[in-house]
């Protein structure tokens, strides 16, 4: 004989509006969170916690020297993070900023190896042309993919990751092999007029971080004061509404995921024309990745990514000084980032979302 029984559940329920200030503090509960489980992981590890929150969190911004290179590994972030906001703000999710990032590399890096002996103020805007064009190239496939035949871009995008970081292994190792590289698998050494002119004396911050400011405002309008990026942003929160307003799903999947790949393209480009003078295998160092990190700790606001985008830029010269002056390892800085945005997404989703206790029946037996 059965019976009916009840019990209260938890169940999320969307709030109706979310707190300003919750969504504000999001960041800093993470960070903060972060911190202490860390605390602990380093203390396991027999590691000095007080030596290396020092060196990872502070250090960054305690000389000029450390501070520049804050920025220069700010810029690619910035940049990338940017594109791939305004498709995640659309419910387009491109994880393959990676490979459009190496496609774009791959794409500048044409000119000066097959025209080393080519002069003039010419050759680094073009690079950075062509980077973007390969970034863009890359993307698209991930967009006709999933426009043609529904597939998922999550995993087309990071497949073709995996192709690209191939792609250029083969070029290292084959075609564009420095030969006189002592057989490491980099290219020849660009020309002069090959590199993004320096923007600060003393240091390796490049024009491209100029490039990518200008990119974060127009970022800024485009999302806060265009059209096309207010129906970008209703086909992400309300895709049914979207289409009975005639916002075509396919030219939204299109636009986010050629706007991504052509910021990791540039980025890409930026960063072979710039600090590295070069092709080579380290190019690709998780700045796709990470970007997405940046993305979503800065909510996938224009300005709040540009914070972001400095902090995890500080994380990463933070986590070299640390590996060094503390022997931390590198796997350590990584659990950082990810338990980061793990604390992040929690923080934020009670932010927009809470606990309501409501009833459910079931059948069951007495």
């Amino acid at each position: 004989m059965s019976a009916l029984s009840a019990t209260f559940l938890p169940t999320l329920v969307r709030r109706e509006r979310a707190s300003l200030a919750a969504t504000l503090a999001a960041p800093f509960i993470a960070l903060s969170v972060t911190t202490v489980l860390n605390l602990g992981l380093y203390v396991l590890m027999g590691r000095n916690p007080v030596d290396v929150f020092y060196a990872m969190l502070l250090e960054p911004f305690l000389s000029w020297a450390s501070f520049s290179e804050v920025l220069l590994k700010a810029g690619p972030l910035l940049l990338i993070a940017q594109g791939l906001a305004i498709g995640f703000r659309a419910k387009v999710f491109n994880i393959g900023a990676e490979g459009q990032f190496i496609l774009g590399a791959i794409f500048a890096s044409a000119i000066p190896i097959w025209f080393p002996e080519a002069t003039g103020q010419w050759i680094w805007p073009l690079m950075l042309i062509l980077g973007v064009l390969g970034g863009a190239l890359w993307a698209s496939l991930t967009a006709f993919w999933r426009v043609r035949l529904n597939a998922n871009e999550i995993l087309v995008s990071l497949m073709l990751s995996l192709v690209a970081a191939q792609l250029l292994n083969y070029l290292l190792l084959g075609p564009w092999k420095d030969p006189n590289g002592f057989n490491f698998p980099q290219s020849v050494m660009f020309q002069y007029d090959a590199m993004v002119p320096i923007l600060i004396s003393g240091t390796r911050v490049n024009v491209s971080l100029l490039i990518t400011i200008a990119l974060s405002l127009a970022a800024w309008v485009f999302m806060q004061k265009s059209f096309a990026g207010y129906k970008l942003q209703v086909g992400g929160l309300a895709p049914r509404a979207a289409g009975y307003a005639g916002f075509k799903e396919s030219r939204a999947i299109w636009l986010s995921l050629l706007i991504g790949g052509c910021a990791a393209g540039l980025a890409g480009a930026a960063e072979v024309a710039g600090p590295l003078g070069q092709l080579q295998r380290s190019i690709s160092t998780g700045y796709g990745y990470s970007a997405i990190i940046v993305a979503y700790l800065g909510g996938l606001h224009p300005i709040g990514i540009v914070v972001s985008a400095l902090f995890m830029a500080a994380l990463y010269i933070g986590g070299d000084n640390a590996m060094v002056s503390a022997n931390l390892p590198i796997a350590a800085v990584r659990v950082f980032q990810g338990s980061l945005l793990l604390a992040y997404l929690v923080a934020i989703a009670f932010a927009r979302y809470r606990f309501e206790w409501r009833r459910a029946a079931y059948r069951g037996q007495p």
